[in-house]
């Protein structure tokens, strides 16, 4: 740190902290909860620190001094980490008439608590479903007595059998022709699967609503919670999500039909479980044709992504979407596929 002011030292000694707990990161989808939960909340921060490391890149360029190679290098070292952050190139819906649509939406009960303004209910999520007509629609926290009926869809519905939670639901245009619940255990939160069949292919659709931590969003709430409580929680939670993705790891394993999952998975791409449930036989649809940051969650600090499609590599993603409406804590997202 030779030729740096007081200032610039101490500068530089954050940007080495920042950019050290950033290459930590990199490993953190490799390493299970189970095994140090405390470090697996960092998976959190990934945005953060990499924003920041880009502001202190920023910053020692413009001085013009060799230090900006800490970040940079970093950084490069985590491309991939920023292309699942930002999407950069835009990406143009591909028509085809082979495409069709798979939607996923956390409907957080229809506002039955009124978290969001009295008018966000029911009928204004079930209108905008209604106007957008995927082929292949994917709910969380679904309330029980309160479901809903789309024409032209066959559908299954699964409620939680504990609590007031609710549940989720598949609906399709295509046939189904077989479908189930996987209940995790000492938990409201489950998996639900349908088998589909679209002209000769049958496809199983999965979705799920993985473990949350119960933390509020709302900055002021937030500042009543102690950092100590908030990792305890969240570390906790992530050891639940393992468990939860083991099942269904399980369950997707006796399939051998080409797959599509679908969810709330209260977690980002830097995790362990979204390493899990992708495998290497998944592709984000969001990585493939989505633009910008691919927000899905209203959290307040900085845009959130837990919300997921992946598909089978056997299918073309030849669109990505998140929708911009206010309608819940979470935003709709859709994905257009082709099969080969």
């Amino acid at each position: 740190m030779k030729g740096l002011g007081l200032g610039s030292k101490i500068v530089f000694v954050i940007n080495s902290l920042v950019a050290f707990l950033l290459l930590i990161s990199y490993v953190l989808p490799y390493i299970p909860p189970k095994s140090f939960a405390t470090l697996s909340v960092l998976s959190l921060g990934v945005p953060l620190l990499i924003l920041f490391n880009l502001l202190f890149f920023i910053f020692w360029l413009l001085r013009v001094k060799k230090h900006m190679i800490l970040s940079l290098v970093v950084l490069l070292l985590g491309y991939n980490y920023i292309a699942s952050m930002y999407k950069f190139s835009s990406s143009a819906k591909v028509e085809d008439e082979a495409n069709f649509s798979v939607m996923s939406f956390n409907v957080r009960m229809f506002n039955k608590f009124h978290w969001l303004p009295e008018a966000i209910d029911k009928e204004s999520i079930v209108k905008m479903l209604e106007g957008e007509q995927p082929d292949i629609l994917c709910l969380q926290e679904y309330p029980r007595g309160e479901r809903v009926q789309l024409d032209g869809y066959y559908s299954f519905n699964a409620t939680y059998n504990k609590g007031i939670k609710g549940g989720q639901a598949i609906f399709s245009k295509f046939p189904i022709v077989n479908s189930g619940s996987l209940e995790f255990p000492n938990t409201y939160n489950n998996a639900i699967f349908a088998d589909i069949v679209k002209d000769k292919d049958t496809i199983r659709i999965y979705t799920f609503h993985l473990q949350s931590s119960g933390i509020n969003a709302d900055v002021e709430k937030l500042k009543d919670e102690t950092s100590g409580h908030l990792f305890n929680q969240v570390g906790a939670t992530f050891k639940t999500q393992q468990d939860q993705v083991n099942l269904f790891l399980a369950h997707k394993s006796k399939s051998h039909y080409k797959t599509i999952v679908t969810g709330d998975f209260n977690n980002t791409a830097y995790s362990y479980v979204y390493r899990k449930v992708k495998g290497d036989d998944l592709v984000d649809t969001f990585e493939e044709a989505g633009n910008g940051f691919g927000r899905t969650y209203d959290f307040k600090f900085f845009p959130m992504r837990i919300d997921f499609i992946l598909a089978d590599k056997d299918f073309i993603v030849n669109g990505f979407e998140v929708y911009d409406v206010k309608l819940s804590d979470h935003y709709p997202i859709k994905t257009t596929l082709k099969l080969h």
